[in-house]
């Protein structure tokens, strides 16, 4: 009885809360700078077991996005002015040719931002009108041709400056700072490969479609741009709870954060100034040209390197056309990928792909040692075993001191185009050897990778895999390589000019009574140096298998060909 009493009161005081508190329907997160991180959102890049490439180790710029920086120093500012006021509607236009079709308000808030741009934030502010010309025509065409009000196409530069590397601490990617929730909702490809929330124009439609749908629910424009930052389920539990669709007496209560509060009269501010740049103080503004390039459709795992190789053009400019393509590579997936290419390329770069050379060989990078570092841990940064860094740095033993500088060794993939006249790769008679792997039980693309270090998306490329995860035991792949030795040899890297001729390694047969440990002994080695060589997950071992007894030595430069009907794949 004293329970079922204590349970009563414990239901009525959580109507009372309701009552007080109010009690939106639980939804999931819409957007932006203001939510928490998500968890499964995975920057920077999935480790794999393959020794770092330049593809991987250059493929993604990540900034933080300018107008972040701001944030503590504006709220500070903003609260010091006191109550939010509805305003004057539509009071600001100075020149009779500048109309605007976002609603715009004067008051306190947006004096403010007009203020902190033109001012304290001057330099900033130019550098964000320099890179709207680069945009700006682009989202005001498909606002336009969806019907929305153009101005909306400065929205992104309060979000991010424009800047399609932008990424928030609430893990906000590209222009228009979508959470990946959000993102994969309204039609982005989000994976390993591919991030198209840092495809302008992808981005641009995934947005107009999300505050489209913010508008169809609200009626009101201010509030959509106010659903945006916050979500479109707190804007409707505010409008349920102060019975009003007038964002500004919305602003007036304490139901918004303040982050959400100054994102309106923050864009007011910015679509003023951005329509009126003279009048504001920012005068010869070095606007960027609009964007604009031509389409080419190019095989899966296809690097962009030998996409610049193929057109003569700069890697730079390929990956600001391309930065949705995460690794420098494109996506396995489909059969094709379409790649922007510079205006005047296509045709260059379709003819030439099928004539781009590939050669790989070991380059190296340098770690300085910190206070805390290890041997471990450093194995672990750059993905390298430890009898690896020991022996590039002629090391004896693992004991490091800060200040120390280690080589750290990575594969160089270096693609040349060769000449009109000068025979295909596949018909310089033992330039090439193709050497066809079968897949043993246990093995994978990575480890196969770096058997014949050759890096893992030339292996996916040469035999057509959509996913490197599925490969399975009897399967045969097809490596191209320079010595039919690489068959049989892993590698250890040294430097190129003092690389080791190629050798066959040595093997021991197990008998009756051995153990890692004895032949380990037997051959001056460790049972952990077994067992890597050797791919063992434990220590089990029976009589009659082979084992690998001798460090592998080092190929210099491997040269991977296709056949011609595969060659474009590159």
């Amino acid at each position: 009885m004293q329970t079922r009493s204590f349970d009563t009161l414990l239901l009525i005081l959580l109507l009372v809360f309701i009552a007080l508190t109010g009690c939106a329907p639980l939804e999931q997160p819409e957007n932006l700078a203001s939510l928490e991180p998500e968890q499964h959102d995975a920057y920077p890049l999935p480790r794999t077991n393959v020794p770092l490439t330049e593809e991987v180790t250059v493929a993604e710029e990540v900034t933080v996005p300018e107008p972040e920086i701001t944030v503590a120093e504006e709220l500070k500012e903003l609260e010091a002015l006191g109550d939010w006021v509805a305003g004057t509607p539509e009071a600001v236009p100075t020149k009779e040719e500048v109309t605007y079709d976002f609603p715009v308000t004067m008051n306190k808030q947006v004096e403010f931002y007009l203020d902190f741009f033109t001012n304290r934030h001057k330099n900033s502010f130019s550098l964000w009108l320099e890179r709207s010309g680069r945009y700006v025509p682009m989202i005001q065409q498909h606002l336009r041709e969806a019907g929305m009000p153009e101005d909306l196409a400065y929205l992104p530069m309060i979000e991010s400056g424009y800047s399609l590397t932008a990424y928030s601490r609430a893990k906000a990617a590209g222009p228009w700072q979508f959470i990946r929730s959000t993102g994969l909702n309204y039609g982005l490809t989000i994976d390993a490969y591919v991030d198209e929330r840092r495809d302008p124009e992808k981005a641009t439609h995934a947005a107009i479609a999300f505050l489209s749908d913010l508008y169809d629910r609200f009626g009101d424009w201010q509030l959509a741009v106010a659903g945006y930052n916050a979500g479109g389920g707190k804007i409707n539990g505010g409008i349920r709870r102060y019975k009003t669709k007038n964002f500004w007496e919305l602003a007036q209560k304490r139901y918004l954060k303040n982050e959400t509060k100054r994102y309106v009269p923050k864009l007011i501010a910015a679509i003023i100034i951005a329509k009126n740049p003279e009048e504001y103080g920012f005068t010869n503004i070095a606007y960027q040209p609009p964007l604009s390039y031509e389409t080419v459709k190019v095989p899966r795992w296809t690097s962009l390197r030998a996409v610049a190789v193929a057109g003569n053009t700069e890697l730079e400019e390929l990956r600001n056309l391309n930065r949705q393509l995460r690794q420098l590579i494109t996506p396995p997936d489909k059969e094709g990928y379409v790649v922007k290419v510079p205006v005047g390329k296509k045709e260059i770069i379709a003819a030439n792909l099928p004539r781009v050379h590939t050669t790989i060989s070991t380059k190296f990078q340098t770690h300085v040692v910190k206070k805390n570092d290890t041997l471990t841990k450093i194995c672990k940064q750059y993905n390298l075993n430890k009898t690896t860094l020991l022996k590039t740095n002629n090391l004896r033993k693992s004991k490091l001191t800060p200040g120390q500088r280690l080589r750290i060794p990575f594969q160089s993939t270096q693609y040349v185009l060769l000449d009109k006249n000068s025979p295909l790769p596949s018909q310089q008679a033992g330039e090439r050897q193709l050497v066809l792997h079968k897949v043993k039980a246990g093995e994978t693309v990575s480890l196969i990778a770096r058997r014949y270090n050759v890096p893992l998306h030339l292996i996916a490329g040469w035999n057509n895999l959509d996913n490197i995860h599925r490969i399975k035991a009897g399967q045969q792949l097809a490596l191209y390589v320079t010595d039919s030795t690489v068959a049989a040899t892993s590698v250890s890297v040294q430097s190129p000019a003092t690389a080791k001729a190629h050798v066959q390694p040595r093997y021991y047969q197990v008998r009756h009574g051995d153990s890692l440990w004895t032949i380990s002994r037997r051959f001056k080695l460790t049972p952990k140096q077994l067992k890597e060589w050797n791919n063992l997950k434990n220590n089990l071992i029976h009589p009659g298998k082979k084992l690998r007894v001798s460090q592998p030595e080092t190929m210099s430069s491997i040269t991977p060909m296709l056949p011609a009907k595969k060659r474009a794949s590159l």
